[in-house]
């Protein structure tokens, strides 16, 4: 034991130095905290029972927050009373040579010495420990010096984890937007509200902003329309910026649900802990609706809401202007699980409005609108008004009530004299007139009520020709005190439900104090209406009232209810004297008696005290849509109590006037449907008030109902055509869409970038320019900046373009100069079109002496740009030839001075190598006086077309020279006094169309042509080619045949007549080497011009073939001769019979037969008696095709005929002839690849001809279209069909003289049938036709669309297309769900919106038109 270590320390790594590291360091320390107690029973303990139990460690490793280790902690090393108390090394040693301690060493026993040799290998093992533990953390130390020292090998940009999400939430609601950000250093966030910083300070309690690891929030409290905005977070640091956006969306619906509650709940469905979000779509929507009273009308829309959900219910509401409809005799509502309807069984005019559809999920709501228009029923008298509305019950009390009503739109064409009330105890169906003479206030005071008893209430109007229908019934009303209806409604008390009901003990026999705060509040010349307030008194006994009048000016106090008090605060007077002025008071009694008169009440002057507004103030119409016009009006000016506005409109011309609306509406603005596209009408408009309507406002002016004008869409391409120290020369291209009206102007703003971050815009100028160019002044030198351009027309300004690049202001000063600009692509042909430019602006250091223009396909790599031009062109324009029919190019344009060449231009866009049908070119004329003309004509004109004729592709302005005039689609240029000065290039332009442009080159050196060459025959089948040109007698001319000139000769008879300047080329006949152009080339001095003619194909061969039967005609007539020629006939066994009728014969006439120039032995002698010659051939077949001929000859001559009958030609036409009479009509099948076509016939063989057609063209077969025969059967096969093969399709038979055409009309059914249709990109629904939206709202429409593969979607305003950005927002999610969504929407807004949907099956498209409305006031704004 005295040699031996303890297990424990011999495998312990704390023990052996070869285990050790700091990582050990508590290991450590627990040795080193050991007390002198501590170390005295260790020293004791090992010699006999080993290590004792070890304390709870004390760690000393150093931790973060999160228990993370960082470091080590370096104790403090204190020794035992024995041997560590301090002492350094030498004064151990001069202890141990004391005499205490050699005493102390031989008291003891050797395992003692041992043991404290092991105490002491342990305190030098401790602290080589703690040395390298120190020496480690300086080393870190240091290196976390050097890295705060270099900081930037650690920074880094700012990053969203997590980005703020947008919300749609209901007003009164509570939001928080919440992103998580990391960088370093630590990034700045910023907060901002459509680019204004959020300040809390600024809105104690609105806004709150928290920032907490990394994690920072803002949360807005109790959100309203305001609040509806965008927002975004920005985050900044040393490395940059960075933002998120999010938008926040505040809905309200009036009557929907307490201000105190929280947000709207389902009763059903799944909620937002579960993370599932529903898409909503709402298809097949109803549009614009109109009925009539009395009808049933019903409103349904499908619903699809994804994922579909067995159990889920969505929260299905209507709602009818804002107001949500409940179940009710009226309205029926009803929800199938994917289709909402609502039902209005008894239509009446209260029902007319805007109706939405709102279909709410946990994941938010979608609503869809339109407008139902109820119109009158047919009156029962002719002339009789219509039905007055809205009837209500206001102020009901013990006795009586206050009805009031709404005045009807249609008068019946004369004045409405009044109204009767009738009134109905609820529970019977007797109805009582409530006043004996009609009143003409559409309010009255009902009386005679018995207490506690309800009735309902019913208006009718009457005019001199009868009575009107009776209004739809009031809600029901009680008799009763308002107090009391109050208190029947009880309250609940907490946890039990009890209907607490407590009343005072009432007083006996204490007589009633004065009534308080006696007043008039209804004054007409039919009644007058007084309330008051009880006595303030409590617990007397019931109490009534005793009313008491007074004429102005006596003391004389009549009682008005001698015989019964009244138990209402409220009494109306009837048959008070019209202009006279009383005076009231009330009294209170009880069983009592009679208590003291009130104070009296001022005097009032019996009349009305509610005049008729006044007229509504100008009337404008506005162009909407092509069944409905939007009609504006100033609103009536000092009108008081107005229930709104009635409008109507008419047919100019027609003086009947119709109402646009039964339902008076509140605002000042109005959309009229349901008129006749393309007429004119004017509008009028009325205001309503309980006294009356109003007089007629002036009429508008006419309006067309067509589409409207929009603004135009906004310029695109921006860039800098020269830049000094403080100014730009910007250049745009001209927007894609320019609203339907001439491009007024152009506005151009900008705004500073600093850092990356844009400043606010500023206007650059005031004032509209016309160029598409506009130097930006006042800027400041290196400063970055920029831009925006906004289009203008009579609708309006548009909305601005995209921001520009970022621009430095910095002065150019390089040699070569700047890029051209503005180019316009004209005249465009399958072959060429005309590039137009306007030079540059920054000329470099010289003047730009040259151009040079660029091309290549649009779908070509950056490095397929060549050259057009390989000298440089002074001009600005340039005729680009030899390109490919049907390719696209783009083009561009460089300038040269003698520096070099410069910066090239931006590309135009794709423009397609086509001649587009209906295309014209100019046309000279020269008529008889040698007056020269220009004339042009455009065959796709529009209402706003203007022909523009340009020299050298500059407006014509000098009229001095030419004259120019227009009738129709024909324009012409008149040459006054033709001149050296006139030389040059004529265009026409034509506006408002799809380029249609063209130009002539007029020089010096054209002689003018009468006519083009043209070709006619003559006696004996001569070919005669002739022109007429205005040529002196000096001329030459030279005649050419196929690029080869051709002289006078046996073959060609040449004519030059000087006097006429006709000039004629004569040919006895054509030969099928003659076939090709034909040219005639003047020249007179150094004038020339030419003319040609192209006999070629079908042209050239009808026109052989009637110039050699004219000329056989010729000789027959002359001697022996073919009366009829050679042609053949089908006996029904398919014998070909070829016969010919003779004429002028003698006996010694013959006739052979040949074929193929061989001669024919007939078997059957020729016989001439019936004048006929016959030659049959049996069962014809290929063997049989060939050329015959019958040659008849005598002493006087030959005559011949010949008859083609090849396999090509004429040989098949005998089975033709049975087999076509026998086809089938042409039927539509499916077959899984896609559609067939076909027939039958009673037999086939090679020899028939039968040629397929589409649309009356030749079909050209491919591997999609295919054709053949099975059998007797002929098909014709599409496969993967689409819209565009549907169409009118045939199959023609031909028989050598005619033939037979089947034809059949492939539409829908066929191309439905085919498994195409399924992937054909299509719009499912969900979008309105018509949105109107108050202006500052936010508008979003959603749609489903199908197909595959999946389609591309293309939004379009005013046929225009969209891109999104922060105020368009333009969403296709999932390849299923395309949104739109305006973020705030303005009248720029208004137009008509599509989105196109695109797949390689085809193509459809969804339109909807939005109309922004301003409201009038804050009222009508709440609205």
């Amino acid at each position: 034991m005295s040699g031996s270590i303890p297990f424990y320390q011999k495998h312990h790594r704390h023990y052996d130095r070869g285990y050790r590291s700091k990582e050990m360091a508590s290991a450590v320390s627990q040795y080193q905290s050991s007390s002198s107690s501590y170390t005295a029973r260790n020293s004791s303990s090992r010699t006999s029972r080993g290590p004792v139990p070890k304390r709870a460690k004390p760690t000393y490793l150093a931790v973060d927050k999160e228990n993370q280790i960082i470091g080590y902690v370096v104790p403090i090393f204190r020794g035992s009373q024995e041997f560590a108390s301090g002492f350094s090394d030498t004064e151990e040693a001069r202890v141990k040579e004391t005499a205490a301690y050699m005493a102390r060493r031989d008291l003891f026993t050797h395992g003692l010495e041992m043991e404290r040799s092991e105490q002491m290998s342990r305190k030098v093992a401790m602290r080589e420990s703690a040395e390298r533990i120190t020496m480690s953390k300086r080393i870190h130390e240091h290196e976390e010096y050097h890295k705060r020292m270099n900081e930037d090998s650690l920074m880094h940009a700012p990053e969203f984890v997590i980005k703020p999400r947008s919300h749609t939430v209901w007003e009164k609601q509570c939001v928080r937007l919440h992103c998580t950000v990391t960088g370093w250093p630590e990034p700045r966030v910023v907060w901002y509200k459509n680019n204004v910083t959020v300040d809390p300070l600024a809105h104690p309690g609105k806004y709150k902003i928290e920032s907490s690891y990394n994690v920072h929030s803002l949360e807005i409290n109790r959100c309203d329309f305001d609040d509806t905005a965008q927002y975004h977070v920005s985050a900044m640091n040393a490395k940059g910026e960075l933002s998120a956006f999010a938008s926040i969306v505040v809905k309200r619906f009036k009557g929907e649900i307490d201000e105190s509650l929280p947000a709207p709940r389902r009763k059903y469905g799944l909620v937002s802990e579960y993370g599932i979000t529903f898409q909503t779509h709402i298809v097949d929507t109803f549009g614009v609706s109109f009925g009539r009273e009395g009808e049933t009308m019903s409103l349904g829309c499908t619903v699809i809401i994804y994922p579909a959900l067995h159990r889920y219910q969505p929260e299905v509401q209507w709602y009818r202007d804002d107001v949500l409809l409940t179940a009710s005799k009226w309205t029926q509502m009803h929800w199938s699980g994917d289709k909402a309807t609502l039902t209005l069984t008894h239509l009446n005019k209260e029902d007319e409005g805007l109706y939405t559809l709102r279909v709410a999920t946990k994941s938010g709501y979608e609503t869809y609108s339109a407008y139902v228009f109820v119109r009158d029923a047919d009156a029962e008298i002719e002339g009789a008004p219509g039905a007055p509305l809205d009837v209500r019950c206001l102020d009901a009390n013990k006795d009586y009530v206050i009805v009031n009503w709404k005045q009807p739109a249609v008068d019946g064409g004369s004045s409405i004299l009044g109204y009767f009330v009738d009134r109905c105890e609820v529970g019977t169906t007797h109805w009582i007139q409530c006043n004996d003479t009609p009143v003409k206030f559409a309010r009255f005071p009902v009386t005679g009520l018995v207490e506690g008893r309800s009735y309902i209430f019913r208006v009718r109007a009457v005019n001199k020709c009868g009575m009107s229908h009776p209004s739809r019934v009031s809600e029901p009303a009680a008799a009763m005190d308002p107090a009391d209806r109050a208190r029947m409604r009880g309250t609940s008390a907490p946890w039990t439900g009890q209907i607490i009901v407590t009343e005072e003990e009432p007083a006996e026999g204490v007589v009633p104090g004065r009534p308080r705060d006696l007043q008039v509040t209804e004054a007409t010349k039919n009644y007058v209406v007084l309330s008051w307030k009880p006595p303030g008194e409590k617990g007397l006994e019931g109490i009534m009232y005793y009313v008491e009048k007074c004429v102005s000016g006596t003391d004389s106090w009549q009682r008005v209810n001698t015989e019964i008090p009244v138990k209402s605060p409220r009494f109306a007077l009837f048959d008070l004297a019209e202009g006279k002025s009383y005076s009231f008071r009330v009294r209170c009694c009880n069983s009592a008696g009679v208590g003291e008169p009130s104070d009296p009440t001022e005097a009032t002057t019996v009349g009305d005290k509610l005049d008729i507004p006044s007229a509504p103030g100008r009337v404008v119409p506005t162009r909407n849509t092509d069944t409905s016009v939007v009609v504006s009006w100033e609103a009536s000016r000092d009108a008081k109590e107005l229930v709104g506005y009635y409008i109507e409109g008419s047919i100019v011309g027609s003086n009947i006037w119709e109402p646009c609306n039964n339902k008076p509406v509140k605002g000042t603005r109005f959309i009229c449907h349901g008129l006749v596209t393309e007429e004119t009408y004017v509008f009028r408009v009325r205001a309503v008030n309980a006294a009356g309507l109003s007089p007629c406002s002036q009429e508008s002016e006419p309006v067309e109902v067509k589409a409207a004008i929009a603004s135009p869409a906004p310029p695109y391409g921006i860039t800098v055509l020269e830049c000094v120290r403080d100014a730009m020369v910007l250049a745009w291209k001209q927007p894609t869409f320019i609203g339907g009206a001439d491009i007024v102007g152009y506005f151009v703003d900008y705004r500073e970038v600093v850092d990356g971050v844009p400043g606010k815009w500023h206007e650059a100028n005031i004032k509209c320019v016309s160029e598409r160019a506009y130097r930006v002044s006042d800027l400041k030198e290196n400063r970055k900046y920029q831009f925006q351009v906004r289009a203008a027309n009579m609708a309006g300004v548009g909305i601005p373009s995209m921001p520009s690049e970022t621009f430095l202001c910095e002065e150019w000063t390089i040699a070569v100069p700047g890029p051209p600009h503005d180019l316009q692509v004209t005249e465009v042909r399958s072959d060429s079109l005309v590039l137009l430019w306007k030079p540059p602006v920054y000329q470099g250091r010289d003047p730009v002496n040259g151009f040079y223009i660029d091309i290549k396909e649009a779908d070509a790599v950056e490095e397929a740009w060549r050259g057009v031009n390989d000298k440089a062109t002074d001009k600005k324009y340039i005729k680009i030839k030899n390109l490919k029919e049907g390719e696209s190019y783009v083009f561009r344009v460089r300038a040269q001075n003698k520096a070099g060449v410069g910066k090239a231009s931006d590309p135009t866009e794709a423009v397609p190598a086509v001649t587009k049908p209906g295309t014209k070119e100019i046309v000279v004329d020269v008529d008889d006086d040698g007056v020269i003309s220009l004339n042009f004509e455009c065959l796709n004109l529009t209402a706003d077309s203007k022909f523009v004729w340009s020299k050298d592709y500059e407006e014509i302005t000098d009229s001095s020279r030419m004259t120019m005039e227009t009738k129709g689609n024909k324009s012409k240029t008149i040459f006054n006094c033709p001149g050296e000065e006139d030389i040059g290039i004529y265009s026409c332009a034509v506006t408002h169309t799809d380029g249609a442009s063209a130009s002539y080159t007029l020089s010096a050196e054209v002689i003018p042509l009468k006519t083009e060459l043209a070709v006619e025959l003559q006696e004996k089948g001569r070919v005669r080619f002739w022109l007429q040109a205005d040529i002196s007698a000096n001329g030459k001319v030279d005649y050419v045949f196929n690029d080869n000139r051709i002289s006078q000769g046996e073959k060609y008879k040449m004519n030059f007549d000087k006097n006429t300047g006709v000039i004629e080329m004569i040919m006895e006949s054509l030969a099928p080497s003659d076939e090709g152009t034909y040219t005639f080339q003047l020249q007179d001095g150094k004038a020339t011009n030419q003319s040609s003619l192209v006999l070629i194909g079908d042209v050239f061969k009808e026109l052989q073939k009637e110039s050699e039967f004219q000329r056989k005609e010729w000789f027959r007539k002359q001697g022996t001769g073919l009366s009829v020629y050679l042609s053949y006939e089908v006996t029904p066994e398919c014998c070909v019979i070829l016969q010919c009728k003779v004429g002028n014969i003698k006996k010694d006439t013959s006739a052979v037969w040949y074929k193929d120039g061989r001669e024919i032995k007939a078997d059957q002698n020729l016989s001439f008696t019936e004048g006929v010659l016959k030659l049959e051939i049996a069962q014809i077949s290929k063997k049989d095709a060939g050329v015959y001929e019958v040659v008849l000859k005598d002493d006087r001559g030959k005559d011949t005929s010949t008859l083609n009958l090849t396999d090509q030609g004429n040989l098949a036409e005998p089975h033709t002839n049975s087999s076509t009479n026998s086809s089938t009509p042409l039927k539509i099948t499916s077959t899984d690849e896609g559609i067939r076509l076909y027939t039958f016939v009673s037999y086939y063989n090679d020899l028939l001809q039968v040629t397929w057609h589409y649309k009356d063209s030749a079909i050209a077969f491919s591997d999609r279209i295919k054709s053949g025969v099975v059998g007797e059967q002929l098909w014709l096969q599409i496969t993967e069909p689409t819209e565009k093969d549907m169409g009118k399709y045939a199959i023609e038979f031909y028989d050598g003289k005619g033939g037979l055409r089947r034809t059949v009309e492939l539409a829908g059914q066929g191309i439905d049938a085919s498994n195409s249709s399924l992937n054909r990109a299509r719009v499912a629904g969900g979008l309105p036709d018509v949105v109107t939206i108050q202006e500052g709202k936010a508008l979003n429409l959603t749609c489903n669309i199908s197909g595959d593969p999946v389609p591309e979607v293309t939004w379009l305003k005013n046929e225009r297309e969209m891109t999104s950005d922060d105020h368009y927002i333009l969403k296709f999610e999932s390849g299923k769900f395309a949104s739109f969504t305006i973020t705030t929407v303005n009248t720029s807004d208004s137009g008509k919106y599509s989105i196109l949907v695109k797949n390689k099956y085809g193509t459809e498209s969804g339109d909807f038109t939005v109309s922004v409305f301003i409201p009038q006031d804050e009222g009508s704004k709440k609205k």
